[in-house]
């Protein structure tokens, strides 16, 4: 939360324009197994043979095991408490998706390993599985610390924005650009996130406020682009002055 001196130093800040993420197109390799055919792998990775071919500068539907194709993929690199659940899950694609896409029949995974992420389809508009921000299991852990001290007793999607503030301080150029450098902010001796002042920062992360950082890095946002949240208990008159994004809880979050 904010406390009032954090405020002096947050009003001492320049206001600049918020820069948005831009929407990028994905790709990735995929790795040709036994009794795989164009056709096979565009219907799993949601394209088409003819499309595959000219990605590839194929001349013919040939292809053969250890192939490397060029695929609408993302890349996924799984963090600490990541399963091929709650991978699927979050993209927004079957478990089984995800396992044809990576050859992956058994539910080991480890922290660092990437996977490849099918697009997911709905109708006729293919979603990105681009994260919100390029981000590290080290950030992951970090931002999940600072959801567990901030938002631990909240609801859910309280824990997601609180995140999400994060974030949408990474794309702000008022803000450092990463993560760790958001979190870790000082100005004029002050650190922006009580729980890094008071030492909570350092404290084990939750299973949900894991799950809500991952939510976050992957774009959802309860916040709708909040730069600051304190609690409704907070009484200084220039945070509640300050246009209101969303209330979660007892959590409240403005621009």
């Amino acid at each position: 939360m904010f406390t009032l001196k954090k405020v002096k130093v947050i009003l001492a800040a320049a206001f600049a324009v918020m820069i948005l993420p831009g929407t990028a197109a994905f790709a990735a390799q995929y790795t040709v197994v036994k009794g795989d055919s164009l056709y096979t792998i565009g219907k799993l990775f949601n394209t088409t043979s003819s499309s595959i071919m000219k990605d590839n500068n194929l001349s013919g539907t040939l292809i053969y095991p250890g192939q490397k194709l060029t695929v609408p993929a993302a890349e996924h690199t799984v963090a600490s408490g990541n399963t091929l659940y709650l991978i699927a899950k979050r993209y927004g694609i079957t478990l089984d998706s995800l396992r044809k896409a990576n050859n992956k029949w058994d539910d080991i995974i480890y922290p660092g390993q990437k996977l490849l992420v099918p697009a997911a389809k709905q109708g006729s508009v293919t979603l990105s599985a681009k994260p919100a921000v390029q981000y590290t299991a080290s950030d992951h852990d970090l931002l999940s610390r600072l959801i567990t001290a901030e938002a631990e007793s909240e609801p859910y999607n309280a824990k997601v924005a609180v995140g999400a503030v994060v974030l949408n301080r990474v794309r702000d150029s008022r803000f450092p650009n990463t993560i760790k450098d958001v979190i870790y902010e000082k100005s004029n001796g002050y650190y922006q996130f009580t729980p890094v002042e008071n030492g909570w920062i350092y404290k084990p992360a939750s299973e949900s406020a894991k799950q809500a950082a991952y939510d976050a890095l992957n774009g959802k946002d309860p916040s709708n682009g909040a730069l600051f949240y304190f609690d409704d208990s907070a009484t200084n008159k220039w945070l509640w002055s300050k246009p209101l994004a969303a209330r979660i809880g007892r959590m409240v979050f403005v621009y």
